[in-house]
């Protein structure tokens, strides 16, 4: 990731430099080697074909400097891997989750389906009647398999591992303006791997382009017809 941003600001150099350099500054880092487990059956996930196609949605839980906690509600897009929102605060109730998505409908419309897991505020009456109104579907993984979500997964651990556990935070204010920037640096700046080293707002504009092209294409095919 360091190497594709060196690259976007000009520094062309090569792959093994980079490398040697990360190195010699004590920038790497200690990653623990998982146990092996026995193998299970896996389940292939839908891959998502569009924007707003489908999202995913969950907590994450952090602590200010005065040790108490708070909360962010994490929402990302399955195919750009764009977060919408990042929803900080010390209480987030299943109206407050309605709230949230409803802020989002006006700016950038409502997805097919959410996936979400099994927490009180997802099962609540009020995100229920919200999705029936609104005509999104809930898609809720099975109780203990966090792999069925996980899109939001890996969000979640870039978000802790890049800003949570990055920062201190001495209130709530300041929590949530933090928060709210790495947000749109995650989104504009951040190369992801699994969108060929493009940022997230970067891929999403690059789609939507090429499908802008194809239309007229398939009109012509159509039309031939």
């Amino acid at each position: 990731m360091l190497h594709t941003l060196l690259r976007r600001e000009g520094h062309i150099i090569n792959h093994k430099r980079t490398e040697r350099l990360y190195r010699e500054e004590g920038l790497s880092l200690r990653l623990k080697k998982r146990k092996k487990r026995i193998s299970h059956l896996r389940v292939v996930m839908d891959k998502p074909e569009r924007i707003n196609q489908h999202w995913s949605m969950d907590f994450v839980s952090d602590s200010l400097f005065s040790n108490r906690r708070f909360r962010v509600l994490t929402v990302i897009d399955d195919f750009s891997r764009e977060c919408p929102v990042l929803e900080v605060d010390h209480s987030l109730t299943g109206k407050r989750v309605t709230r949230v998505l409803e802020r989002m409908a006006l700016t950038r419309g409502l997805p097919e389906a959410i996936t979400v897991d099994n927490g009180p505020e997802f099962i609540s009456k009020a995100l229920d009647l919200w999705a029936f109104e609104n005509g999104v579907k809930l898609r809720f993984i099975q109780p203990g398999k966090p792999t069925q979500n996980a899109f939001i997964e890996s969000f979640n651990g870039k978000f802790r591992n890049e800003c949570l556990n990055d920062n201190v935070f001495v209130n709530l204010h300041s929590a949530q303006k933090i928060i709210e920037a790495w947000r749109l640096d995650y989104n504009s700046e951040r190369p992801h791997s699994s969108l060929n080293g493009l940022a997230p707002t970067e891929f999403a504009r690059t789609f939507e382009k090429e499908q802008k092209t194809e239309k007229p294409k398939l009109k012509l095919v159509q039309s031939m017809g």
